[in-house]
């Protein structure tokens, strides 16, 4: 093993295949889209205009409601998630133990089904026009009047939300499950004898032994929800108005709908900045608490 780790040309033989296909597919990409933020133009021909677009998106008018809904839904999103996903693991773990199996492949079926398929069945469980759907349908049973979900800023974002946390948290769950397998389980049981039960095993114990994996968890979560597009494409379209549209889905209709190419690219490069700076953060406190801890 020695001998073909230091042997260069085994190590271009084994890497260079692997190495080319990752700079085709990831690096020139990236590095072509970099270039378009200084141009403008459309695929019938580009033009250097140096950084007009990045004036445009400082002045652009719906930048800070695409932003503001990007954060707050990234942190809402993440925190709901790991949470949410940490609680199962614990119930998993310390509750049901062994016969957890069938519960875990219950939870963690919606992962696997594809978003826009969740998006659509979730317009259709709060549709209220031209029929009710089954969640209007309920609050009528108790006199309550159909409520139009996606009519409202508050109440659209409360059902992206809720389909969220129903279509990943089986992904949190078995995650940060996973990690707590990796608890010694002499040292849970020194703890018991010590009087250690509950939150207090929880909290002293568990918590401090499982922050890497959640560490983990929460930069899965801040670059999935900071990147989402689909699910919202489905369920809501950016609407009402602009105030449910993440940046993905601003930089799409930008691109695509309205054939702005440089400023699409400009609006790309915003988004890779925010998930480079953002997990930067996370491992910053991450590292403080780990050290404290």
């Amino acid at each position: 093993m020695k001998n073909v780790l230091g042997d260069k040309k085994a190590i271009l033989i084994l890497l260079g295949p692997a190495l080319i296909f990752y700079t085709l597919i990831k690096i020139i990409p990236v590095l072509w889209s970099f270039g378009l933020s200084f141009a403008q133009g459309d695929l019938r021909g580009f033009s250097f205009v140096g950084l007009d677009n990045f004036v445009t998106l400082i002045k652009d008018p719906n930048v800070p409601t695409v932003l503001w809904f990007t954060f707050k839904y990234a942190i809402v999103a993440t925190v709901l998630q790991v949470a949410v996903g940490y609680l199962l693991a614990l119930f998993y773990v310390f509750v049901l133990r062994r016969m957890s199996t069938i519960v875990r492949t219950l939870v963690f079926f919606p992962v696997v089904l594809p978003t826009v398929a969740v998006g659509l069945l979730f317009r259709r469980f709060f549709e209220v026009a031209p029929n009710n759907g089954p969640i209007n349908e309920i609050l009528s049973t108790f006199g309550i009047n159909a409520v139009d979900w996606f009519a409202q800023p508050d109440t659209a974002f409360a059902v992206i939300i809720i389909m969220d946390l129903w279509r990943s948290i089986g992904f949190y769950a078995v995650l940060l499950y996973a990690g707590l397998l990796d608890v010694p389980e002499e040292l849970l049981e020194s703890a018991r004898l010590d009087g250690a039960t509950g939150f207090r095993m929880v909290r002293h114990i568990v918590l401090p032994l499982s922050l890497p994996v959640l560490l983990s968890s929460v930069i899965f979560s801040l670059n999935a929800t900071l990147k989402v597009f689909d699910s919202v494409l489905a369920l809501t379209n950016g609407g009402p108005g602009w105030e449910t549209s993440p940046l993905t889905l601003y930089m799409y209709k930008t691109t695509f709908t309205y054939l702005d190419y440089g400023y699409g690219s400009t609006l790309a490069l915003t988004l890779t900045i925010i998930c480079f700076l953002m997990t930067i953060v996370v491992f910053k406190f991450s590292r403080k608490d780990i050290t404290k801890a």
